[in-house]
């Protein structure tokens, strides 16, 4: 008689003897697991948007513009026709020869920063006859007025123009409005009359005049790095504009915006300063050079950022029509040579009657 063999298992044993702590034990586990994640999930986010970067409130300006004026509690400084609206700062109205500024008191004293600018142009010119545009400044000087978008030449620091007038002859190759960088030592002085392209450390074409939607400018400084992005679209969504490596900027600097109208204007708002400390890790291997030890702003290799303009030749149409109103010119002048030479000699037949 053949016998039966029941292998015994001592874990199924155990559950078949205890259904009720199995469901019931996993049942706690998971929901205590659940919550815990969902509990510490906005710590971690709040953890790490605030490890990435944070609001300087002293640095800003923002609705509804609170501490802008002329209080000693004020930490912005309205200058020339710039005045305060519930909706923005208006540096300059469509009119013609106005120039306006808003400077911070306080000298930014971060080390790693980005800039969020909330802007608008806008007038009742249209394309290329208005001007001259807006700028974004982190300088040694404050208040002081001049030709450069408002503010003085010759100055010492980081200037980010937007400019929407092109003066130069030779404007082929861009198209405006246009947002470019320059970092100024006290010695360079930007040239309009090339719209500043001889100073131009990067930027790129940004249609940010009389758009329907929102404007920005992003620049972030980092480890000797600069990048400026826009936002100018309204897709919600940042483009690279610039990207400059080995920028030298001493600490103590204020940052500023001016615009300046000439025989064109535009109305030039600013809607929001905001600055943001960034939390940078650095290694040993970074080898950055303390920024207080920096006392003039400076670019390495600045040959690297040279820009040169091409001359366009002349096509074949431009060269068809020079001809045709060169052999045009010819004829006329041939024709009125022949009409004066038949009067000299009219004239000098009527001597001998």
């Amino acid at each position: 008689m053949a016998a039966t063999v029941i292998k015994s298992d001592p874990l199924g044993s155990f559950w078949l003897l205890c259904p009720m702590f199995h469901f019931e034990n996993l049942r706690k586990l998971t929901c205590l697991f659940v919550s815990v994640c969902i509990l510490i999930s906005p710590s971690l986010a709040d953890e790490q948007d605030f490890m990435e970067d944070f609001l300087k409130r002293e640095y800003s300006l923002a609705k509804p513009y609170h501490g802008l004026g002329f209080s000693s509690s004020s930490q912005w400084d309205l200058m020339g026709t710039a005045m305060v609206t519930p909706e923005h700062v208006r540096l300059t109205p469509d009119m013609q020869s106005r120039q306006g500024a808003v400077w911070s008191r306080v000298p930014l004293l971060v080390r790693d920063w980005e800039l969020r600018v909330h802007f608008k142009i806008h007038g009742v010119g249209k394309k290329n006859f208005n001007g001259d545009g807006m700028a974004i400044w982190l300088t040694k000087d404050r208040m002081q007025n001049g030709p450069v978008f408002g503010n003085m030449n010759n100055f010492i620091g980081l200037g980010i123009f937007v400019d929407t007038y092109p003066n130069a002859d030779k404007s082929h190759d861009r198209a405006f409005p246009y947002v470019s960088v320059m970092l100024g030592n006290g010695t360079l002085s930007y040239d309009h009359d090339s719209d500043g392209r001889p100073t131009e450390l990067g930027g790129c074409t940004a249609m940010a005049r009389n758009a329907v939607h929102d404007t920005f400018l992003l620049v972030r400084y980092s480890k000797q790095r600069l990048t400026l992005l826009v936002d100018v679209d309204g897709k919600q969504e940042w483009k690279d504009c610039a990207d400059i490596t080995g920028l030298w900027l001493p600490a103590g600097y204020f940052l500023g915006a001016s615009s300046a109208t000439g025989d064109l204007s535009d109305n030039h708002d600013i809607i929001s300063i905001k600055l943001y400390q960034l939390t940078v890790e650095r290694t040993p291997e970074d080898g950055d050079q303390d920024q207080d030890e920096v006392t003039v702003p400076r670019v390495d290799n600045m040959e690297q950022f040279h820009v040169e303009v091409q001359e366009e030749g002349m096509s074949g149409v431009q060269f068809f029509f020079t001809l045709v109103f060169s052999i045009l010119g010819l004829a006329v002048l041939a024709v009125v040579g022949l009409v004066l030479y038949g009067r000299w000699k009219e004239n000098r037949r009527k001597r001998f009657y």
